[in-house]
């Protein structure tokens, strides 16, 4: 248990990390969102 509440800890300090803000989080996965809504749209075509 102790090895996954650090494994946790660890992989939630590189993601703020890699974001800086959770603005920055929420971008992110906004970025996302838009790649996968126009994947599919062009597959719709």
């Amino acid at each position: 248990m102790r090895k996954v509440m650090l494994l946790a800890a660890l992989a939630a300090s590189l993601a703020v990390t890699a974001c800086n803000t959770v603005s920055g989080a929420g971008r992110d996965v906004s970025s996302a969102g838009k790649a996968v809504t126009d994947t599919a749209q062009d597959a719709k075509h």
